[in-house]
């Protein structure tokens, strides 16, 4: 009988979770070893079990994100692959991981193409990233008609930057952050610099790195979450 490859699902939203685990159990080929909640949780186990692969969220509520600690299973446990997932239509992770040398990246909402199919992919040595970046509605808009430029001002602006505090950021001048953001209120319909910053925010159009990687502790927890690691939780072995 051939061997069943191991999985181990993250995700810290229920309902993701659940469709991870279902997606596993459904494939013949798989048997799924632990279901967690928590990135840092993934690494501990990976440490402690053979672990063939790994489907994470990128995006925490709480403890550190899902890219920080994919790269460092990645280090930890070479023969480990991993499928990076977002529900979000934030794009500027896939460099990331690519250069991590994750092995696939996956969108939940955006991906044309089945879930199990970048497993078995995956599986088969084959590094499985989007074809094209998704293309969500933004008011009048859609995510393509905005600029790489006016993105950034967009992450930015869903930080609730002032002006001369993005132009700072991005290393441009106060003009030309209030000309780009004119420009997207042009393009988009919305009424002002927050309709932009709230619509963005909960489209998932964008992800400034700080929501990605500032998540907060929860009462009575430690930075890992589980209450299991300190400031030096393992890096590797």
């Amino acid at each position: 009988m051939e061997k069943r490859a191991s999985v181990v699902v993250v995700d810290d939203q229920y309902v993701s979770r659940s469709f991870f685990e279902i997606q596993v159990q459904m494939s013949r080929g798989y048997v799924l070893a632990a279901s967690l909640s928590s990135a840092e949780q993934a690494i501990a186990f990976c440490m402690a079990h053979q672990v063939d692969l790994v489907i994470m969220d990128v995006m925490m509520k709480y403890g550190l994100d899902g890219l920080t600690c994919a790269k460092a299973i990645h280090h930890n446990n070479p023969g480990t692959r991993i499928i990076l997932t977002t529900s979000t239509a934030e794009t500027q992770w896939i460099s990331e991981a690519r250069e991590a040398g994750i092995e696939s990246f996956w969108f939940k909402e955006y991906s044309d193409i089945p879930l199990t199919q970048v497993m078995d992919r995956t599986m088969a040595g084959e590094r499985v990233f989007p074809d094209s970046p998704p293309n969500p509605d933004f008011g009048d808009a859609v995510k393509t008609d905005l600029s790489d430029r006016e993105l950034e001002v967009l992450r930015a602006l869903t930080r609730n930057l002032t002006n001369g505090e993005i132009a700072e950021q991005l290393h441009i001048s106060p003009h030309t952050v209030k000309r780009h953001i004119e420009n997207m209120l042009l393009k988009t319909g919305y009424k002002n610099r927050i309709d932009l910053a709230v619509n963005a925010k909960a489209l998932g159009l964008v992800v400034h790195e700080d929501d990605r990687t500032e998540n907060r502790t929860p009462k009575g927890e430690n930075k890992a979450g589980s209450g299991n690691f300190g400031p030096s939780w393992p890096w590797r072995r």
